[in-house]
Parts: structure tokens; C-alpha cells; sequence
């Protein structure tokens, strides 16, 4: 039998053909565009792909610079920095279970919601849970084995003494830059500068390998302080037990090396623990000796006696008439406490401190005189310690004194000054006449400072600032056993709203010892103390007595005197206002 072909059958087979070479063509081409792109991203660029496969695994991380140390004069630490580790998480990895979330919550100390929220940042890489924990806390953490949640090395910082030296040390922020005191000032040389390593992590984020160190840390450098931790724990102890004890609004004291410049302790009450956050309140951080203004009162008046002296008017044995004590200055009357003498030398214008008389010898020169020395040794300007956030003070010029106010800056004022400012111009006194530049650093080498009066002023002043500790004077009650010693009260209606309040005091002592050759200056200012004893005498040289003492047996500085002259406690003290 012979079989037929169908025509329309027949017609269909070179098109199959067709279909066919094309789709072997297109098969072809597609092979060969998939192997160029082969070639492509494995020969000609292959970093794309290596760097894909390498963000799964592999990832660079912070190497977190070590805080430089900070010591006191004899190396004793004043703030270390100690490891710590903080929790943070990739929110776009971390898949938790409610049960993993409180349990995580639970071991961190925070609440489920706020985990909640943190973990929420689905478009976010890297989100602190919280900082710094405990190492137990860590251990914790570690032990959970949560996917994507990461312990990260840090360094919190640390500070021995607490709160005895808290206004002079400051404190750091949670990412460890200063935020107050030689932390904030000294913030470049304590940071250091962190470097990076490229590490090799799991699939549980766990670092597995060490591939290379990009960059080297470098940690901060130390810094050696003029302070002394002994000297600066009897400070702050016996001012703060003064405080208490008159139950004061507040309280500082400073204490200088006057050969040098140094500071050998600062305090101030009330205080906060730097490693307990919980305390950093703005009354209790404010470096009161640094930043806070007070006028001065009757602890000018050595500096008016010494511009008189320098200017040549007049001697320590020139007499005053203090017309009892009574004084008419145009519309305004000039008053002493308790005085009712009629004549006065210079020195016992210093040692009873009589405003009258003060007023006096301020009127018996120019107005120049008398604000250019008072100028001179700081008043009006910044101590430039290199502390952050010094007062200048104010001291009006010259040139717009009346009468009133020529008389009345005599003895403490119309002008306001820092503690700091205050302390340093007394150095003065103990050096000659030379006023050195302060420093809250180490110093292994003395600097040179300003000459401001004679020597010869300096050293009769001291003598008259030395009478105000004997019997007779305003300050018997700062008189150290075995030392001889120097200083001025002031007591001053405090200045509120622009007047002043008849019931609120400011009450200071600023002394040197020993008086035959000084080597330290103590100041004390306390602050509205309560009770009945709110003079100078009364309230703030028994703290600078007993500073004093314990500072110079710590300094190992001889004694010289032989005489034990503790001021019995049953004896009248003359009183002094300004």
C-alpha cells in the first residue's frame, strides 16, 4: 500500500525547523551571556561579589581607646578608667520571641515595652540596649544565647576619692568625653584615639577569627595634678563637718602652694559621687570656688592698706581717726561693730577691722592708686587656671568711683569676687609681693610671676595679718599650735534680689602660715551659716586652723613656734562686719 504525504502537513516542517534553530540560538545565547557574566563578576570584577560574601561573615570593629589616668601630685589615681561591657543588637537581624524579650529584659533591668521600642528599629544596624553593665549582668547576658544580641568591650570610668574631690575631677559622659572639671579641660590629652580591627563572626555573631588591625588605638595620656589627696581629704572633711555643724547653705575652701602656684586642694559642700549618676544635680556640681561670686567684705582691707603703704601715705604706726566708729561719706554713714575708739593706727585698723578707718585710708589716696593695685593681683579678671568656666568678678572702674563707692570697695563692697581670685591675690602677702600664675597641674619647676607691691609693703601687711590671730584681733580662734599664722575675717550681709538681707551672711577666712615664711595660703567661705554664730572668726577660721595644721605636717613643714597658742575656748572674740 503507498502512502500520501499531506500537502499542508508537508508545508509545516521547515517551519518546526525554524522554531527549532531559534530556540537553540536563543538557548546558546543565553548560556553565553550567563558565562560572560560569569567571567565578569568573577575575573573582571569580582570585589562586588567577595565583598557580598564577606558582609555575612566578616565586619570591622571599634577598638575603644583606654582613658588616660588621672593622679594627684604623688601619683595616688584620682580617676581610672576600668573595663565594661555594654549590650546592643541589630534590630534588622534579631528575631526574638516574647519569651526571649523578657527574659532579656528581666536580666538588663528594663522594661518589656522599652525593649520593645529598641528593638523596633527594623532599618537600623547597631542600637545600645544598655551601657556599661555590671560583669555579672554581662555574664548573664552571655549565658541567655540570644541571636544578634552582642556584648561590646567599653571602659567606664572610675574615681577613688568619691566625692572628696569631685568638683576639682569632674566627671566623664556614658561615652566617656568630660563634661565638668580637669575631665572636661584637660579633654584632648586624657581621650586618646581609637583604632579598628576586621574581625570573622559566626552566624550567631560571635567573633570567631581575628583577620587584620586596621588602625592602631592610642590610648590618653596620664595627668599628674597639683593636688594632694591628703591635704584635699582634710579640706573637704573639715569643711563639710563646718557646714553641718553651723547647718550652712553651702561651703568651699581652696588651698594654695605659694611658691609655686599649685592648688593643693579644693572643696566644696554640698558635694555628689561622680560614680553614682544618680547625684549630678546642678547645685551640688557647681565648682562654687571656681564659678560662684561673693562680695569679699573685710578681706580687702589688707589690699587698701597696701596701696596706701606702696603709694607712700602712710605706715603700719600712722594714726586714724575713726570718730567711734562713725563714719559720713555724702548722704550715706559708714559703721564699725562694736568700736567706739577714737584714734586707731593702720595695723589696728587691720587687726579690729574697722570699716571707718579702712574708708579712711582708701580716701587719702586717689582712685587710681587703690583700683590698680587691687587690679593688679586679679580682681576683675579670670585666674586663668585652665579651669573651665572661671568667674571674673566685678571691679568697676576708676574712673566712675564716687566718693561712696572709693570708701566702700575698701572694705569689701561693690565688688565681687571667686574664692579662687580671692586665695590667689593673698599669695601676695606670702611671696613679697610676687603674684605666680595658678595651675591645677603638677608643676617640677617654678614659674615666674608678677611683682605687684614691694617687698617691704608685703612683709608689714603680713605683720598686721598676723595680729588679727592674737588677742585683740578678729581671728584668735585660727591660731595653730606651734606655727605662727596670718590671715583676715570678713563678714558680709549677703546681696539678694540687689539688696541686702539683714538675716543672711557670708562669713570667710583667708590666712597664710607660717607667717615667718609662708608656704601655704588657706581660703574659707561659708555660705549663709545658721544659728547664732555667723562671723568670720567664729564660723571659718576654726576650719582654716584645722586645715592648716594637718596641711603643713602633711608638706613636712617645721614649726615656728614654740608656744602652744590655741585660743581657750571661753575667750570673746572682737567682732568684725563689713
Amino acid at each position: 500500500m503507498r502512502f500520501r504525504v499531506h500537502p499542508a502537513r508537508n508545508a509545516r516542517l521547515p517551519v518546526r525547523r525554524v522554531r527549532v534553530r531559534v530556540l537553540v540560538l536563543l538557548v546558546c545565547a543565553g548560556f553565553m551571556t550567563l558565562a560572560a557574566r560569569a567571567l565578569y563578576l568573577q575575573g573582571l570584577n569580582k570585589d562586588f561579589l567577595q565583598a557580598r560574601g564577606e558582609s555575612r561573615y566578616a565586619r570591622t570593629v571599634d577598638v575603644v581607646a583606654n582613658r588616660g589616668a588621672i593622679t594627684d601630685r604623688n601619683g595616688d589615681p584620682l580617676a581610672i578608667s576600668t573595663p565594661a561591657d555594654s549590650v546592643w543588637v541589630s534590630p534588622q537581624e534579631a528575631r526574638l520571641s516574647a519569651a526571649q524579650r523578657a527574659k532579656l529584659a528581666h536580666v538588663l533591668e528594663m522594661p518589656v515595652r522599652s525593649l520593645a521600642r529598641r528593638l523596633a528599629h527594623g532599618d537600623r544596624e547597631f542600637v545600645y540596649l544598655r551601657r556599661q553593665l555590671p560583669p555579672e549582668t554581662a555574664a548573664k547576658v552571655v549565658a541567655l544565647n540570644l541571636p544578634s544580641v552582642f556584648l561590646q568591650r567599653e571602659y567606664r570610668r572610675y574615681y577613688p576619692a568619691g566625692e572628696v574631690a569631685a568638683h576639682v575631677i569632674g566627671f566623664t559622659s556614658v561615652d566617656d568625653r568630660g563634661q565638668e572639671g580637669i575631665e572636661l579641660a584637660y579633654q584632648d590629652w586624657l581621650a586618646g584615639k581609637p583604632g579598628s580591627r576586621r574581625v570573622i563572626k559566626d552566624r550567631l555573631g560571635r567573633i570567631v577569627e581575628d583577620v587584620e588591625h586596621m588602625s592602631a588605638t592610642q590610648d590618653g595620656r596620664a595627668l599628674a595634678l597639683s593636688i594632694d589627696r591628703n591635704v584635699q581629704y582634710l579640706a573637704y572633711r573639715e569643711l563639710r563637718n563646718a557646714a553641718i555643724e553651723h547647718d550652712a547653705k553651702a561651703a568651699s575652701i581652696v588651698v594654695l602652694d605659694v611658691r609655686s602656684g599649685e592648688v593643693l586642694a579644693l572643696a566644696n559642700w554640698p558635694s555628689y559621687n561622680p560614680n553614682n549618676r544618680d547625684t549630678f544635680h546642678a547645685k551640688r556640681t557647681r565648682n562654687r570656688a571656681v564659678v560662684d561670686l561673693f562680695e569679699p567684705g573685710s578681706t580687702l582691707k589688707p589690699f587698701t592698706a597696701a596701696a596706701a603703704m606702696d603709694a607712700g601715705l602712710l605706715g603700719p604706726r600712722t594714726i586714724i581717726d575713726v570718730e567711734s566708729g562713725r563714719l559720713r561719706v555724702g548722704n550715706r554713714v559708714i559703721r564699725d561693730v562694736h568700736n567706739d575708739s577714737d584714734l586707731l593706727t593702720v595695723s589696728q585698723v587691720i587687726q579690729k577691722s574697722s570699716n571707718v578707718g579702712s574708708a579712711k585710708i582708701a580716701l587719702s589716696m586717689s582712685p587710681q592708686d587703690l583700683w590698680q593695685v587691687l587690679a593688679t593681683v586679679g580682681f576683675g579678671a579670670t585666674p586663668r587656671s585652665g579651669f573651665p568656666g572661671e568667674a571674673s568678678g566685678r571691679l568697676r572702674d576708676f574712673a566712675h568711683w564716687k566718693p561712696i563707692e572709693q570708701a566702700t570697695v575698701s572694705y569689701g563692697h561693690g565688688i565681687s569676687v571667686s574664692l579662687l581670685q580671692l586665695a590667689r591675690a593673698y599669695t601676695v602677702f606670702a611671696t613679697d609681693g610676687v603674684l605666680a600664675p595658678l595651675t591645677f597641674v603638677r608643676r617640677d619647676a617654678s614659674v615666674p610671676g608678677q611683682r605687684v607691691i614691694s617687698a617691704r609693703t608685703a612683709r608689714l601687711v603680713r605683720t598686721m595679718l598676723e595680729s588679727v590671730t592674737e588677742p585683740g584681733g578678729t581671728a584668735v580662734q585660727a591660731r595653730v599650735t606651734g606655727y605662727r599664722v596670718a590671715g583676715k575675717t570678713g563678714t558680709v550681709h549677703k546681696l539678694v534680689d540687689g539688696a541686702y538681707a539683714p538675716d543672711r551672711y557670708i562669713a570667710s577666712f583667708v590666712g597664710l602660715a607660717p607667717a615667718s615664711n609662708p608656704r601655704i595660703v588657706v581660703a574659707v567661705m561659708i555660705d549663709e551659716p545658721g544659728g547664732k554664730k555667723y562671723y568670720g572668726g567664729e564660723v571659718a577660721a576654726p576650719v582654716f586652723r584645722e586645715v592648716t595644721a594637718g596641711a603643713l605636717r602633711v608638706l613636712g613643714v617645721p614649726p615656728d613656734s614654740v608656744e602652744d597658742i590655741r585660743r581657750p575656748l571661753d575667750v570673746e572674740l572682737p567682732r568684725e562686719e563689713a
